[in-house]
């Protein structure tokens, strides 16, 4: 995950609509069943799911009242630690 595309993501979101971000993830999901989709194309679409997921739940802590930078400080500690265990 790269909090700067997940930032970005979150800007974009609150400017629009997330449906658009959870349109985008069907979407690169249904991608996923490509059999002839090479493991660096996987790799590639599964680093953008996960991003956009991670803006969703960002969005989230936002929309329940935390300031933004708060939100993706706190999302990213709960992504590392998880990693660390």
């Amino acid at each position: 995950m790269k909090l700067p595309v997940i930032k970005h993501l979150t800007a974009f979101i609150a400017e629009n609509d997330e449906d658009f971000v959870i349109e985008t993830i069907e979407t690169l999901e249904a991608l996923t069943e490509v059999p002839s989709l090479k493991d660096e194309e996987l790799d590639v679409i599964g680093e953008l799911i996960s991003n956009m997921y991670g803006a969703l739940e960002v969005q989230k802590s936002i929309k329940e009242g935390v300031p933004q930078k708060e939100a993706l400080n706190s999302f990213m500690k709960r992504v590392l630690g998880s990693i660390d265990k």
